[in-house]
């Protein structure tokens, strides 16, 4: 079978502060929205703005570095793979949820008090809560 590409990478502003919890087995987790936006001029000169959001999701060493540092507002690389998730709630209603999966991540602006651009990477492949 040949081999497919699933890899991410996106530069944008933290939309919300991370927000960490654990699995059932003790493994930290990290979730936080980044929004990128990207311009254009249409062909009558007028300048066109969109914005998407993305949901990302970061496991283990990488989620706690997340949670410590990260902030909305705050400027951001990150880069992983796409996963789509889906779940019954009570009513019996299926949802969908399509996250980044983060194995790499870049502060842009530095860290508080620091002038210098820090990174941080996974050693860590996790797919599942």
């Amino acid at each position: 079978m040949p081999r497919g590409l699933n890899k991410v990478m996106i530069i944008g502003q933290i939309g919300h502060d991370p927000d960490m919890r654990y699995t059932p087995s003790g493994k930290p987790v990290t979730s936080f929205s980044v929004t990128v936006t990207r311009t254009w001029v249409t062909a009558e000169g007028e300048r066109r703005e969109a914005t998407e959001w993305f949901n990302v999701v970061a496991w283990g060493n990488l989620a706690e570095i997340c949670n410590q540092y990260l902030r909305k507002g705050r400027r951001v690389y990150v880069e992983g793979h796409l996963q789509t998730r889906s779940w019954e709630d009570q009513t019996g209603q299926k949802h969908f949820r399509t996250e980044l999966v983060a194995n790499e991540m870049i502060m842009l602006d530095g860290r508080p008090g620091s002038s210098e651009v820090d990174y941080a990477s996974s050693d860590e492949e996790e797919s599942n809560y």
